[in-house]
């Protein structure tokens, strides 16, 4: 049987030299003071569980571009009508003419009316033939709740409407109201389901990584009690802000990928460490000194990636920014404290390597193959990643409304009969908000609106207010389509003379394509320009950032058009159990391009480091790239996988935004960890040889003065003669069962 290089926890000849450096100095404190800092991450996990777990309820569901004319038309209407929203009843089964079920529907909204906080009821048979279907065997009972009703008021409302009861009939309660509160149920169930489902699989795999429980458990551990707080800080933001109901499980996403990525990796430095002799508490600070400050740096460049969003003026992207920003805080926060925490209570138990990691082996052969044809590698591969993202420019935008729920959702279910059954309640695809009584806009909707091409008719013209009016205007074909857009354009081209606000779901499209237009290039150049800054500073070159830039833009293209393809398009719609919409959420592309970004840089930020390191220690450009790729291959393929089984286990989930976001994350990370990884960087590198490393003498010398050297100097670990081992061993028992015990050091 073979041993260890150095058996961890055998007595040195000398006492080993202190790592010098805040990282290592934080390392050192978190392992003596365990009990203290495990407390703390436990007091964490609790306040995320029992009050972090309400942020679904203080959640709001709904996106609108922040500012834009839509959000504004919206909110006139909103403070002319404080209505909190609607309950809508559909009583099918017999025809609506049936006496019998007239009494039922008349005695079931004369006793909704006189329930707490309800604005308004009404039936088809006090408001006329609007609330009957077409075929005249439904019909609809609306519920208005007022400004300020509560939650109780409003189940006490359903309750009510589900109680309605005649012969031959059944009733289903819906409403925006009710799609509201199933959104958050949803989502807040799928986000526990992904919880469950990713940790349990994420577990096996650390175990056949590591080959033994404890090593592989300590990353769960890290990402459970970074899941707690980002709950917590997602609760305290949604005090000062919107927080949309789709943010939360994918912050949550991003908290337990990074979570598990970082503590892998602190975990494989520790036992690197073990394996070279250090025992526990000297191998917690050399792993904190070097696995921390990759950590610290690849934590940056992620919140870099999404501070991004901070650009875009619509709340949903900076709830994401704001969420994903802490959340990325609080995973860097827990591999630099708990990890080393933990380590001090079982770091005696991680198996230490047997033998130190070959510099020959699969990835290194694989370099070699594809250094030797550099030039077809590097345009295959850039030509399949372009094949790959050429479906997204045909991508179709829109607010799919309650298609995001699963077909089992009541509330989608109400919504769809009224769209088939129930056209003139159907919304308008156009609404104008006119700042003017009914006649005024009357005469404006006569006068521009009907005469414009694509407009087939003017359904209503409302009043809301007695200065407040409201003109509902239908359009020839899709009501999200090109036509759609094109009315939206010339209303707000021509406004009569008026005060108008141009609503509706095509407007609300266009204006967030818009803002993604206009704000979109800012926000791109602000994460290019600090991605470059933070590379530069990193590897001290110019054209390592630059092709870094360029291949992750690439590699995002990929999971854009893998996104596209199978949410527009419909492929694999049966396998993963969902029915197309027939174009993307409006803001996904862009979550997406922020969250794939900062996880491509992750891995960028992983291999970089060890080819720089190498690259420091004299190896020439290949063979530092031969070496690199063969020392950091294995944690960044475990760490792939391990993210896109994250990711998977969400997509699983039933919410379509979450299950968008998973598909193209997932894509994402295993198109950058071995398409990009594995074949495009090593060869690129090797095309450029040492004018990978090149630089203009100022920042050279820039560099030289305030470079982040990625490499650390750690002192060597003595090794103890055989007597003095003899001699020290009681006293080495002693720490042993120290250890053991967790006690403080």
């Amino acid at each position: 049987m073979r041993h260890p290089i150095a058996v961890a926890d055998e007595p040195t000849a000398a006492t080993p030299v202190q790592v010098d450096g805040r990282l290592a100095a934080l390392g050192r404190f978190c392992h003596r003071r365990r009990r203290w800092v495990l407390g703390f991450w436990l007091l964490v996990l609790a306040l995320g569980v029992l009050i972090g777990g309400r942020v679904f309820e203080g959640s709001v569901t709904g996106t609108s571009a922040g500012g834009s004319e839509s959000a504004r038309g919206e909110s006139v209407v909103s403070a002319s009508d404080s209505v909190r929203g609607t309950v809508v009843a559909v009583v099918d089964g017999e025809p609506v003419s049936d006496p019998a079920v007239r009494a039922a529907v008349t005695a079931a909204t004369g006793q909704i009316g006189k329930l707490p906080g309800v604005a308004s009821v009404a039936d088809t048979y006090a408001a006329g033939p609007a609330l009957t279907s077409t075929d005249g065997r439904a019909s609809l009972i609306s519920v208005r709740m007022a400004g300020g009703s509560t939650d109780a008021q409003l189940k006490a409302v359903t309750r009510e409407l589900d109680a309605l009861r005649a012969d031959g009939v059944h009733t289903t309660v819906g409403g925006d109201l009710v799609l509201e509160r199933e959104v958050k149920d949803q989502t807040a169930g799928d986000t526990r389901f992904g919880e469950l489902v990713t940790l349990p699989l994420t577990l096996i795999v650390m175990v056949l990584v590591f080959g033994g429980l404890a090593a592989a458990g300590l990353p769960v551990i890290g990402a459970v009690a970074s899941v707690g707080g980002a709950l917590l800080a997602m609760f305290g933001f949604s005090k000062i802000m919107d927080i949309d109901t789709s943010v939360l499980p994918i912050a949550t996403v991003l908290g337990l990928g990074l979570s598990i990525d970082y503590a892998l990796l602190m975990v494989n430095r520790f036992r690197e460490e073990r394996g070279r002799g250090a025992g526990t508490a000297h191998a917690v600070e050399r792993t904190a000194a070097t696995a921390g400050r990759t950590i610290g740096f690849s934590g940056l460049t992620v919140a870099v990636a999404l501070a991004g969003l901070f650009v875009f003026t619509s709340p949903v992207f900076r709830a994401v920014a704001a969420a994903g920003v802490s959340v990325v805080v609080i995973s860097v926060a827990a591999a630099l404290t708990l990890v080393p925490a933990l380590l001090g209570f079982v770091g005696h138990r991680v198996k230490a390597p047997t033998a130190p990691v070959s510099d020959e082996g699969f990835f290194t052969r694989t370099v070699r193959r594809v250094q030797r044809r550099p030039v077809p590698v590097v345009l295959g591969c850039i030509a399949l990643l372009l094949a790959a993202g050429a479906p997204f420019l045909g991508s179709e935008w829109r607010n799919s409304g309650a298609a995001v729920l699963p077909t089992s959702s009541v509330g989608r279910q109400v919504t769809e009969t009224v769209q088939q059954r129930f056209p003139q309640q159907v919304p308008a695809p156009v609404t104008v908000v006119v700042d003017a009584d009914r006649h005024t806009a009357q005469a404006y909707a006569e006068d521009v609106v009907a005469k414009l091409p694509g407009v087939s008719g003017i359904r209503s013209v409302a009043p809301v207010t007695d200065r407040v009016s409201t003109v509902e205007v239908l359009v020839h074909g899709d009501p999200q389509g090109g036509q759609a857009k094109s009315v939206v354009g010339e209303l707000r081209a021509d406004r009569g003379g008026l005060t108008t606000y141009v609503t509706g779901d095509a407007a609300s499209v266009v204006d967030f394509q818009h803002e993604i237009a206009t704000r979109g290039p800012w926000a791109l150049g602000l994460v290019a320009v600090g991605t470059l800054v933070l590379l530069f500073l990193m590897t001290g070159s110019v054209v390592v950032p630059v092709k870094a830039l360029l291949m992750n833009v690439l590699s995002l293209g990929a999971s854009l058009g893998a996104l596209t393809l199978v949410f527009q398009h419909g492929y694999l719609s049966g396998l993963l159990g969902f029915s197309p919409t027939g174009g993307l959420e409006t803001f996904i592309p862009v979550l997406v391009f922020a969250f794939a970004f900062g996880l491509s840089m992750d891995y960028e930020v992983f291999l970089l480091a060890r080819i720089k390191e190498l690259r420091d220690q004299g190896h020439t450009c290949s063979r530092a790239v031969e070496l690199g790729l063969q020392r950091s291959g294995r944690i960044i393929t475990s760490a792939a996988l391990l993210m896109v089984i994250v990711f998977a286990g969400f997509a699983a989930g039933q919410m379509l935004m979450v299950k968008e976001m998973g598909i193209a994350l997932a894509v994402a990370v295993a198109v950058d960890a071995t398409l990009v990884r594995c074949l495009l960087v090593p060869t690129a590198m090797t095309l450029f040889g040492e004018f990978n490393w090149w630089a203009p003498a100022p920042l050279r010398r820039l560099y030289q003065r305030i470079g982040l050297k990625e490499h650390v100097v750690l002192p060597p670990i003595p090794v103890a003669p055989a007597a003095a081992s003899a001699a020290a061993l009681p006293a080495q028992r002693a720490e042993q069962e120290a250890e053991r015990a967790g006690a403080v050091g």
